[in-house]
């Protein structure tokens, strides 16, 4: 038995299951408004799958081959010699950097606002305890907030210990340049290491089963993205799916329903995540996950056990870092501060292919499908001094409005800083009432040069055809 100065010792208002976006948002709110918390991670450094083998590596990945990519098409840069190539384990060099730094900053959070990290993975043993497995520590709290992320999915028939075949999170173990790359999944993740391969040389396979990428993306804005995949050399094959896979010692062939076979050097699964929720204990509290290990919540992220809450992406849509933030902040809220809990409900998209992507709101087939009248303004970033200026003149900014109160029903991005552009849009749809309408673009200054004054540019073209 525990004594009692020592059960207290074990005892905290809340524990974090998780190092992530979501379980850091979440224990550092809960620390900041005057709870005891402590967090559980199930690796050594903090940061959760986002910062070691997700988000961050995969983003500072694509940044390092678009420099290269920018490096070998700017003629400013000729007098240098010829194309520089760069292997993929170079550029994973300046992706462990940034992880480096990512878990010092993060760890210090966690020392700077005396959170405990218990190192190990948990497990229920009801629902105020938990223990970690293969140790003694017992550790207990008046709340939970399950935070885990996700993993990649793995189907039963797929044989991972091939050292040819590979997932999103250990292809940053891969130690040579292939080729030739089969990437299976035209899914966000699949198109952003298509993108990586073929800006690194690499003729790429991309396997979708659907008639275009990225279904949910507006029409344009995914034809302009198969566009400039192919110009790097990546084949997109519509429509088809995979029927079974045929391992050898340096290649892979990779068999389609249709009948076709393809032969690589490297094969990449990218179909689906699930999530982590296994050996969790969560039998022992009687709470059952979906077919994809992932939790279901209420509007306040509490699960069926009143005292339990998941956040991020092991509660699924969006499966994003930047909504996990939010998501664990809104669940800790949720616990500490009620009144403050506001769940994630409208999030930009941020695509990190080449050029990047990012949406948010109505595309021009839903506002037909639902009979809302609505016109659209463009701006092209080959207009635009900045774009020119940079040499980044590839993409557009596509603002949907509603023909009659021209309320910004919808904003879709393509090309370079895409994700950072959409936001001043999103600021705006935000707004209520007449604020929220495309003469804001129109009475307001913009720096000049700047990617910003894209949004004046798109408001004068939509406005020019209503008007």
């Amino acid at each position: 038995m525990l004594k009692k100065s020592q059960r207290q010792k074990n005892h905290f208002d809340l524990i974090v299951i998780g190092s992530g976006p979501a379980g850091e948002a979440a224990a550092m709110n809960a620390k900041k408004k005057g709870r005891s918390v402590a967090l559980v991670s199930d690796h050594d450094k903090v940061g959760g799958s986002c910062t070691h083998w997700a988000t961050i590596p995969s983003k500072a990945l694509r940044h390092s081959v678009k420099q290269v990519i920018a490096f070998n098409t700017n003629p400013m840069f000729r007098d240098f010699g010829d194309a520089r190539k760069l292997s993929f384990q170079q550029i994973l060099n300046h992706a462990d950097r940034v992880v480096y730094e990512q878990v010092r900053m993060r760890t210090d959070f966690y020392e700077r606002n005396h959170v405990p990290i218990f190192v190990g993975r948990a497990s229920f043993l009801d629902k105020h305890t938990i223990k970690l497995v293969g140790k003694r520590k017992k550790l207990s709290a008046d709340y939970f907030i399950i935070a885990t992320g996700s993993r990649p999915y793995h189907p039963p028939d797929v044989n991972f210990e091939h050292p040819l075949m590979f997932d999103s999170d250990s292809i940053l173990n891969l130690d040579h340049s292939p080729r030739k790359v089969t990437v299976i999944g035209a899914g966000v993740i699949g198109c952003e290491y298509a993108s990586i391969f073929g800006g690194l040389g690499a003729k790429v396979e991309l396997i979708n089963p659907n008639a275009s990428l990225l279904t949910f993306l507006d029409t344009e804005i995914s034809d302009a993205l198969s566009y400039h995949l192919r110009n790097v050399g990546v084949r997109s094959r519509h429509n088809e799916e995979y029927e079974h896979i045929e391992y050898h010692d340096d290649h892979i062939v990779t068999y389609l329903k249709s009948g076709k076979k393809i032969k690589s050097d490297i094969v990449l699964w990218a179909n689906g995540r699930t999530g982590n929720t296994q050996d969790l204990g969560l039998n022992t509290l009687g709470l059952k996950t979906n077919s994809r290990g992932q939790l279901t919540v209420n509007s306040q992220y509490q699960t069926q056990v009143k005292n339990i809450y998941a956040a991020g992406d092991v509660i699924g849509w969006p499966s994003l870092a930047g909504a996990a933030y939010d998501q664990g902040r809104a669940a800790s809220n949720a616990i500490v501060a009620p009144e403050e809990c506001y769940p994630v409900e409208e999030v930009a998209t941020g695509i990190y292919t080449i050029p990047e992507i990012s949406t948010l709101g109505k595309t021009e087939a839903e506002l037909t499908a639902e009979k809302i009248p609505y016109e659209v303004g463009k701006a092209f970033f080959k207009n635009t001094a900045r774009a020119q200026i940079t040499g980044e003149q590839v993409g557009m900014l596509k603002l949907i409005f509603h023909f009659e109160t021209l309320e910004i029903l919808g904003i879709h991005c393509f090309g370079d800083q895409a994700s950072e552009i959409v936001h001043i849009g999103q600021a705006i749809m935000r707004q209520p009432g007449a604020a929220n309408t495309m003469k804001y673009f129109l009475t307001t200054t913009f720096n000049y040069p700047t990617m910003a004054e894209a949004y004046r540019t798109a408001a004068l073209d939509g406005l020019n055809r209503v008007f």
